[in-house]
């Protein structure tokens, strides 16, 4: 069973920016699409980004412009570049296997805090 963990969060203020990590366990070429995932207390957890094995993206509406996910498949990581932060950005990101069938335990993500 594939594991991922997450880092590169931290405080930034507005505007700002951070570049998070997601490594895996084995090979990422193995389980597919990748996707990143922000969660804030109370609410339910979003897709914000995926990558597929061919490098085709996907960007939720409210990161487009601004985040930017790629993968490194050499190092068995996905990135996920965040620019121009907004203080709504604020949330626990995770990463995971999107397909059901790879999808792997839910680690405890890496925590972004945006605030002057």
């Amino acid at each position: 069973q594939v594991q991922f963990v997450e880092s590169g969060g931290g405080l930034v203020q507005p505007g700002g920016s951070l570049r998070l990590s997601c490594a895996a366990s084995r090979s990422i070429l193995s389980f597919g699409t990748v996707g990143w995932y922000r969660q804030v207390p109370g609410k339910s957890r979003d897709m914000v980004a995926s990558i597929t094995t061919g490098g085709t993206t996907y960007h939720a509406d409210s990161v487009k412009g601004r985040f930017t996910i790629s993968r490194d498949n050499a190092k068995n990581t996905v990135y996920l570049q965040m620019n121009s932060l907004k203080p709504d950005d604020t949330a626990v990101y995770l990463c995971n296997a999107v397909s059901r069938a790879y999808v792997g335990p839910w680690g405890q993500g890496t925590q972004v805090a945006v605030s002057a």
